[in-house]
């Protein structure tokens, strides 16, 4: 028989880092969850994540006991980071603070390919685009979809 779920909690912790202090312990101790299993648990699942921020969705269920499912880095740090940026723009639509280029577009864009709600890549590419011009950065050189357009 399955188990009954009790609640969701969404989080947002740094790879092979989890510990008992906020927002891990009151998140996880207010719903009566094991904190230090957790953190163990979590924190072996990512030991090749390090010091990357990955959301998590921890399933808790009635008799406490709990799973998690890891999901890739969000769109708006793995895109600082390959423009090498501490942080976007404050008035993204008039101010650009940098660039990346549609193959590290596109490189994020299979990465993150299971949690986008995307079916081909050019779409996901689109997405990412929409978020990197939001943040301020600029997408240089001509997107696959015009390239393959124009050689018609």
């Amino acid at each position: 028989m399955a188990k009954e779920v009790e609640t969701f909690i969404k989080l947002q912790i740094k790879g092979n880092s989890a510990n008992p202090s906020p927002p891990v312990g009151p998140a996880l101790g207010a719903k009566g969850v094991n904190i230090m299993e957790f953190c163990k648990r979590f924190n072996a699942k990512t030991q090749e994540n390090a010091g990357k921020l990955l959301p998590v969705v921890i399933t808790v269920y009635k008799d406490k006991s709990f799973d998690f499912v890891v999901k890739t880095s969000p769109a708006s740090t793995q895109l600082m980071l390959a423009a090498k940026l501490k942080k976007g723009s404050p008035e993204s639509n008039r101010q650009k603070v940098g660039s990346v280029t549609w193959d590290q577009v596109r490189t994020i864009a299979e990465d993150k390919m299971e949690d986008l709600n995307a079916f081909k890549i050019e779409s996901a590419m689109k997405m990412l685009a929409g978020t990197a011009r939001s943040m301020g950065l600029t997408v240089t050189g001509t997107p696959p979809w015009d390239a393959a357009a124009s050689e018609n």
